[in-house]
């Protein structure tokens, strides 16, 4: 006998043997056994999920010499005719291939006859979308009001271009994708019928490349059974059909996750080289990608990954987080995009992979933002800072943090964390130091000072008649006394002028004259407690000579300039 594909030959003949379409199957065995047969249905959904099956079990169910029957016999010659396609009265029409009106009228021709032999004269056409305008409204009257004993199946891939006017004469029904689980089971039978043995990993890969498809499982089943002679493993079939492979790409990303770019692209080129085509290589690496992020979620159904969670690299695993890895997939999922737009798909895939040797250093937006909101709220409450945010030590060690120009192109190129990374590791070393400071006391004196809050010594006045220099000097100490970052800023004032009720200072900077100003409240009262009388500072900004020195900028400023690569505006 000639050799028979898997497809054909495992063709479901029964409602029961229909993988993956219960709900259809038990519709249609309903209205068998209760007598409500509709004259039009309309079967959707995607390919080789068993639409055209199942209108061949139907009409078998209707046309059985037992029947109508929810399960045909299959050996009553009605039944044997609908199994080979050979019946009168069951005419299967490729909408392919007769897309004209008159093709239509031909069949509304036909109608007017009776079946032939059998009780139904049952019309499948496939492929009903590919009908023209025309045709489709040819149809409307026949398959709203046919003969009793005429029924039409119609089956598409593409309900969306169906007409309205077909689908609202049709009972409709939605074919499903076929899960992984079920296919495997399918191709282990089909197996066993050959004797073939077969390995598990090589089966879940057959069924996951099939998206769904049980007609394309089969296909591709009997393509690897073709080349593995009595054992299908997935070794055989990553060897034949240049597949990477999990443990190939295991030894990749370890080398992308030790950050040996020169390692990683010895790897590439070996496997490159070995007849891996640049297009399966980005596939295979996005899909492994896609597994470690399960995995790393906690998700470790064998059915969604294809193979034991075992198989993947624990390194790879411990060293990327769950973000870095979700980095690493978009990598990948923007190289497919990209590499058939590009001068060269290598120079695409090799960068891809250099960017991978750095992910260890990426953190997301949210995680910066996080970091740096602790050390600010660290920061802030360090002892001595030198201003609101700043302590000392944190000064110290960002001034001292390297001061690099690199420019990145674009928004995906290597993140700056390196300075960050080392700022926050001295986050225990700055808690050491206000651990160190000296305590707060809880209690004050008895004159009523709230607790934790020191008592301001008394200001010493000066004579009326001293000069705006020495009036300067005297409330710069006092100041320094409550707030030195203030003193330090008012110290930075020149050309003080004095007059009845005021004292005016010039600053060298808007900037200056604006953080003074902030600071005003406390200026005045110690300039009117050092004169002894009420009076009140004003600030102007001094005119720039061409040439002037630049504005004063503080230190903090600059700090963080060197740190996140930034200039003043």
């Amino acid at each position: 006998m000639a050799y028979e594909v898997t497809a054909t030959r495992r063709r479901p003949q029964r409602f029961d043997d229909l993988i993956g379409q219960e709900f259809v199957a038990a519709t249609l065995k309903n209205s068998i056994e209760t007598g409500k047969i509709a004259h039009a249905y309309l079967f959707s959904g995607p390919r080789g999920c068993g639409k055209t099956s199942t209108a061949r079990i139907f009409a078998k169910a209707l046309n059985c010499q037992n029947g109508p029957t929810a399960n045909p016999c299959g050996t009553c010659s009605s039944c044997q005719e609908i199994t080979k396609s050979i019946s009168l009265d069951v005419i299967e029409i490729d909408g392919a291939s007769n897309t004209s009106v008159n093709d239509v009228r031909q069949i509304k021709d036909e109608v007017q006859f009776p079946p032939n032999s059998s009780r139904y004269k049952i019309y499948i056409i496939d492929e009903v979308h590919m009908l023209s305008t025309s045709a489709f409204n040819a149809l409307l009257k026949t398959i709203e009001e046919p003969p009793e004993y005429v029924i039409f199946i119609f089956a598409t891939t593409e309900l969306h271009e169906v007409p309205a006017t077909i689908k609202s004469r049709c009972q409709q029904f939605n074919f499903r994708l076929v899960p992984i689980e079920k296919i495997k089971e399918q191709l282990e039978l089909a197996a066993k019928e050959i004797n073939i043995a077969a390995d598990d990993e090589a089966l879940y890969w057959i069924a996951r490349e099939s998206t769904g498809s049980m007609r394309d499982a089969y296909t591709l089943f009997d393509q690897v059974a073709a080349f593995s002679e009595d054992h299908i493993t997935y070794e055989k079939i990553r060897d034949k059909l240049g597949l990477m492979g999990t443990d190939r790409l295991n030894e990749l990303f370890e080398k992308c996750v030790d950050s040996d770019c020169a390692g990683a692209e010895e790897k590439l080129e070996e496997f490159l080289q070995s007849g891996v085509s640049i297009e399966q290589l980005i596939t295979n690496s996005a899909d492994y990608l896609r597994n470690l992020l399960l995995i790393k979620n906690g998700i470790t159904k064998e059915a969604l990954l294809g193979q034991a969670p075992s198989r993947f690299s624990q390194k790879v695993l411990e060293a990327w987080s769950s973000v870095q890895i979700e980095r690493a997939l978009s990598i990948f999922l923007a190289l497919h995009r990209d590499s058939r737009y590009s001068i060269s798909p290598r120079y695409e895939i090799d960068l891809a992979f250099s960017r991978l040797c750095w992910l260890k250093n990426y953190a997301s937006p949210s995680e910066v933002k996080m970091a740096i909101d602790k050390a600010r709220a660290l920061l802030e409450s360090a002892p001595g800072a030198q201003s609101p945010g700043f302590s000392s030590g944190a000064a110290s060690y960002l001034d001292s943090a390297p001061d690099t120009n690199e420019d990145f192109a674009q928004e995906d190129e290597r993140p700056a964390v390196s300075p960050l990374g080392k700022f926050l590791s001295t986050m225990p070393k700055i808690a050491q130091m206000q651990s160190n400071a000296a305590p707060v006391p809880e209690q004050a004196a008895d004159n009523g000072t709230p607790s934790g809050i020191e008592t301001p010594e008394p200001v010493q006045s000066i004579s009326s008649a001293a000069s705006p220099e020495e009036i300067k000097s005297h409330v710069v100490n006092a100041i320094k006394k409550r707030d030195e970052f203030t003193a330090s800023l008012l110290n930075q004032t020149i050309n003080w002028t004095k007059t009845d009720a005021s004292i005016n200072a010039e600053c060298s900077s808007q900037f200056l004259k604006t953080q003074l100003e902030g600071k005003r409240d406390i200026i005045n009262d110690t300039l009117s407690a050092v004169t002894g009388k009420k009076m009140y500072v004003a600030f102007s900004v001094k005119v720039q000579e061409e040439k002037a020195a630049q504005a004063v900028i503080p230190e903090q400023v600059n700090i963080l300039c060197r740190v996140f690569k930034g200039s003043i505006v």
